[in-house]
């Protein structure tokens, strides 16, 4: 039976390495934290980003191992939503601007002057379908 126990363990750590070297080759490799303070003009708090990254990721981590049960009000809740959401968007724009791949999709699809449409659909995209998920799928 220990030996089961151990071999667990060690699954779970080199799991955990493997995602966390990703994660930082993520972020290192593509720089996405010095391209995600550009966007935001906010290039003197680089270090905050670094250690809001690492504590949320610390925080992520211990909260998915835990069984944790916050009764809040929608004061509290939607704020925060807002903010993971505004998070991740943000993340998602320094990425693609990163990778330049708006400009290779408009390109291929044939709209190279129009790509201002086509951040519009994937806005509005995202827009109707974060809805769509929170309004009508989660009351299923």
């Amino acid at each position: 039976m220990t030996i089961n126990i151990i071999f667990v363990i060690f699954l779970g750590l080199s799991g955990g390495l493997a995602v966390g070297a990703g994660f930082v080759a993520f972020l290192t490799v593509l720089g996405i934290i010095p391209r995600l303070t550009q966007l935001s003009k906010t290039e003197n708090s680089v270090r905050a980003y670094e250690w809001s990254v690492i504590l949320g990721a610390l925080f992520g981590s211990w909260i998915s191992l835990h069984d944790v049960e916050l009764n809040l009000s929608i004061f509290y809740t939607a704020p925060i939503g807002l903010l993971c959401g505004l998070f991740v968007g943000m993340v998602a724009a320094a990425l693609t601007e990163v990778l330049n791949v708006l400009p290779i999709l408009a390109k291929r699809i044939g709209i190279d002057g129009k790509i201002t449409f086509l951040i519009m659909a994937l806005v509005f995209g995202k827009i109707v379908g974060s809805l769509y998920q929170w309004l009508i799928y989660v009351n299923l």
